[in-house]
């Protein structure tokens, strides 16, 4: 991977840390404790807090994606960086687009996938 790879990754990358922090940031505000109100209904309440769960969920997901941004960011200069773990084999560039995080190759990542996360 040559220099200029190594920062349109970069970029795509630090534009994905800013897009999970704004979602975190708004998912933040989503799981708050759901306060008892006389003024809710029992229905209602419990689609409060059906969608605070989901929304829990999602800033678990978020957060553990912003973990793998960054580690993903710190690597970047790294010679292993946008080769699969597994086999060593090049991740193509388009995988590394759009999950920037990718530390497999498409091959290994449905192999993982098949197993459970076994390896």
């Amino acid at each position: 991977m040559n220099s200029r790879e190594r920062e349109e990754f970069r970029e795509v990358i630090l534009g994905e840390i800013e897009s999970q922090k704004h979602q975190i940031e708004s998912l933040l505000k989503s799981v708050k404790p759901i306060v008892p109100d006389n003024a809710i209904g029992r229905l209602t309440r419990m689609e409060a807090i059906g969608s605070k769960s989901v929304s829990e969920a999602s800033l678990n997901s978020a957060q553990r994606k912003l973990a793998r941004l960054e580690t993903s960011l710190n690597k970047i200069e790294n010679p292993e960086f946008g080769v699969c773990i597994r086999c060593s084999s090049p991740i193509p560039k388009g995988r590394m687009i759009l999950i920037p995080e990718s530390i497999f190759c498409v091959a290994c990542a449905e192999i993982k996938k098949g197993s459970m996360g076994r390896f």
